[in-house]
């Protein structure tokens, strides 16, 4: 999961759409000329408007190019878990389902069993600009059947963003590397001490986050001590986990101290927009385990604009448990534009999807979103290398990186991860109970033959 902010139609001219297919934007119109426009679902959530302002700008073009075609926008305005519930409900019937879908890589597997989705791999086999994408990057979009239902238009990591203003009144470095969860308690109990109004660290955590309590939050503790929720190669899933507990304990004394915001706040779905637009800003949080992309919500184009951020936030590594292993650990994943089953034109929504992900485009969207480039050649274009200060540190924790399980059921064990950790953190529950109880959910849900203690 990643919450996103999208770049502007500035710049983007009829040129680049000509003889192509391009989504569009607006309200929802209704006006598919007679089965002629391409409808495409997205999540519209917070106060930005950068997607929206981009898509109406490719609509514009798109339709000034291609005469009697539309484009119809359908924004689904839903936190990041009732985003994919609304958009599973919309693809199930030819009535409701959109021709193009925003998909998160973690549903590609579970949306293709549940046949919401058609590959892509007669398109791409004619496609000369697929050979621009990252191995890695094609992996993510590839399902378990061998085949390709989704063209992603960046990935990203995670890390520690940490206010140097904040950590100097503290009695802290302004260049800061945690070596160990030890390290960030350290510093965050100092903040705490000396800077009684301003919260330590924000951790997402709880149902109302979503795949960002999962990610961000858990996992990147998680697989910080060494473990993994699956094994791939022995299709188990891990339960009855030492370090499961040992993650869920440091959570747990995050909220116990007070070092992470109120479980008001924390389990609040709108927690996201606020750390981005709100607490970091405003100096009132010192620390936010969180992704790459964060910063383009400070951009000019993004939903909050703050001319200070560079001279204001630092990234550090999430170290590991106690700094073996590579020493530091980060998770990625990223998005693709995907084309559901019943998508009324195929050909036209492939020139949609086709070119939301050309150079040109792509190029655009990974400056303004501050994404990790999928593209060879956005990766290595100047105007991209040189865009965001943070791009060279998040692109360095690639080699550090880990994945969340290309699995079906991972939606669903996901979902579990939250239920333990919001236990925890409001109390409800002892360490040793939600796991216990997340052991139980994840029988439930693949099988207690296809679990084991890894």
């Amino acid at each position: 999961m990643r919450r996103r902010n999208f770049l502007t139609a500035t710049g983007l001219g009829a040129g680049t759409l000509l003889g192509t297919a391009a989504c569009g934007g607006g309200s929802q119109s209704g006006d598919d000329s007679g089965g002629k426009g391409i409808k495409v679902a997205y999540q519209q959530w917070g106060s930005g408007t950068v997607m929206k302002d981009y898509l109406t700008g490719v609509k514009a073009a798109y339709e000034k190019a291609n005469a009697g075609k539309t484009m119809e926008l359908q924004p689904i305005v839903a936190s990041e878990n009732d985003y994919y519930t609304k958009l599973q409900l919309m693809m199930r019937s030819p009535r409701t389902s959109p021709d193009i879908v925003y998909e998160d890589t973690f549903l590609i597997n579970s949306d293709i069993t549940a046949g919401y989705l058609q590959p892509l791999d007669s398109y791409l086999d004619e496609w000369e600009e697929w050979d621009q994408f990252q191995d890695v990057a094609k992996g993510a979009a590839k399902a378990a059947d061998g085949k390709t239902y989704g063209v992603p238009d960046g990935t990203d990591t995670r890390a520690l963003w940490y206010n140097k203003k904040l950590f100097a009144q503290a009695g802290l470095p302004e260049t800061w590397t945690p070596g160990s969860w030890d390290d960030i308690l350290t510093a965050a109990r100092q903040i705490k001490a000396k800077l009684p109004n301003v919260t330590p660290i924000n951790v997402y955590a709880g149902k109302a986050a979503g795949e960002a309590a999962s990610m961000q939050g858990f996992e990147m503790i998680f697989y910080g001590t060494g473990s993994t929720l699956y094994d791939a190669d022995k299709d188990k899933w891990n339960v009855g986990s030492s370090e499961f507990k040992d993650s869920l304990t440091f959570l747990k004394t995050l909220f116990d101290e007070k070092l992470a915001p109120d479980p008001t706040i924390a389990l609040d779905a709108q927690v996201g927009t606020r750390v981005q637009e709100e607490f970091l800003p405003g100096s009132t949080l010192a620390m936010d385990l969180d992704g790459s992309w964060v910063s383009s919500t400070w951009l000019d184009t993004g939903g909050a604009p703050w001319k200070e951020w560079n001279d204001t936030m630092g990234q550090a590594p999430m170290p590991t448990r106690d700094g073996s292993g590579e020493g530091s650990i980060s998770m990625s994943g990223g998005w693709t534009w995907a084309m559901t089953k019943n998508a009324s034109n195929p050909e036209d929504a492939w020139k949609v999807i086709s070119t939301l992900t050309s150079f040109e485009n792509n190029l655009k969207y990974n400056i303004n979103s501050a994404a990790v480039a999928v593209r060879k050649d956005v990766a290595a274009d100047a105007d991209y290398t040189g865009s965001n200060p943070t791009l060279e540190f998040f692109s360095s924790l690639v080699p550090v990186t880990q994945y969340r399980p290309q699995n079906t059921d991972y939606p669903r064990v996901s979902n579990e991860i939250q239920v333990a950790m919001e236990a925890v953190v409001t109390g409800q529950a002892s360490v040793e109970d939600a796991a216990k109880a997340y052991d139980e959910a994840v029988k439930g849900i693949v099988g207690e033959d296809k679990t084991a203690t890894l």
